[in-house]
């Protein structure tokens, strides 16, 4: 086992691939010689060479383009897209061209790509990096969504994503790259996509959650437990698919429910568990199932930033609201 921040469990995760799998390329916006904006990608290129971890233009739509192609031709490419915000630039090369691949082919072809971007709140960044816009991927049928929020999670994810024959996007928040660090083992493993993990145990409540938003969510039911209340906090970690049979287990166990995403009430995929929630387990519920999640704006400037963002406060405060129903 070493202890890692999130960045370095992602590098160590590109790292093992690249020596698994010569097909495997990575590559994007100084990536190469610079290790990335986060450095994620840091000594990457001196190890395996500019043939196989190597900068391309900035043009983000050029990126997936060649990704799209790289896949249909036997390689397994890990594009980064420098800052989520920009996906805007690709939209139709990942939601149109990735997502419909295997669909359109009759399965004779696949999108074996990984798409790592940083996002979320938390540190400050210009307008379009932090936006959270995990919703339109999870909308966008034949996309996998991943959002780790420990340093095993997201390394254990990433080499699953890598070695599946379907495009997913890998989203990475920014406040947690190198907020704590934990024990990851040195050799490979993997962690099921699709498959989610209580992070804390409890009878009272379950608070449904996933990125940044797991530590929120966990400072918040330390702070419920101190008066009696034990919430069962579940880190979704891949958003789409969603592992609703976790969640429903767990609001059958605790009959109330509270979802917190980072993202605005009307983005992210809140709505989308509230609705899984009332589909299969209504008739446990004894209070309605709320939401925390960030006002219905445009991401504010970074000034504004803390005010806009939830907090363990909002969270302890919609938990009573749930509770006390």
């Amino acid at each position: 086992m070493a202890q890692m921040t999130m960045i370095q469990a992602i590098t160590d995760a590109m790292r093992t691939e690249l020596k698994n799998d010569e097909n495997v390329l990575v590559f994007g916006e100084d990536v190469g010689q610079n290790g990335g904006v986060f450095r994620a990608t840091d000594g990457l290129q001196k190890e395996f060479g500019e043939e196989r971890v190597f900068d391309t233009p900035l043009a983000e739509s050029g990126i997936s383009g060649l990704a799209i192609g790289l896949g249909l031709t036997g390689f397994r490419p890990v594009m980064e897209i420098q800052f989520f915000g920009f996906v805007f630039e690709t939209m139709d090369g990942i939601a149109g061209q990735m997502a419909r691949m295997r669909y359109r082919s009759g399965g004779h072809y696949h999108s074996p790509i990984t798409v790592r971007s940083p996002f979320g709140g938390g540190v400050k960044t210009p307008e379009l990096h932090a936006d959270n816009l995990e919703g339109l991927m999870a909308q966008a049928p034949g996309l996998k969504v991943v959002i780790p929020s420990t340093p095993y999670d997201a390394k254990g994810l990433l080499l699953s994503a890598i070695r599946d024959n379907d495009p997913v996007i890998f989203l990475e928040h920014m406040k947690l790259y190198r907020s704590f660090r934990e024990e990851v083992p040195e050799e490979e493993y993997t962690i099921e996509i699709g498959k989610a993990d209580v992070k804390r145990e409890g009878n009272d409540l379950t608070i449904v959650t996933y990125g940044a938003m797991v530590h929120t969510s966990l400072r918040a039911a330390d702070e419920l437990a101190e008066e009696g209340v034990e919430a069962e906090v579940i880190d979704l970690r891949t958003v789409s698919p969603l592992d609703m049979d976790t969640v429903i287990e767990s609001v059958k166990k605790t009959n109330r429910a509270l979802v917190v995403q980072e993202a605005q009430k009307q983005a992210g995929i809140g709505a989308n568990v509230v609705a899984e929630i009332n589909d299969y387990a209504i008739l446990h519920l004894e209070a309605p199932v709320l939401r925390v999640t960030a006002p219905d704006t445009v991401y504010p400037f970074a000034a504004a930033e803390d005010v806009w963002l939830p907090n363990e406060k909002d969270v302890v405060e919609r938990a009573k609201t749930v509770l006390n129903f």
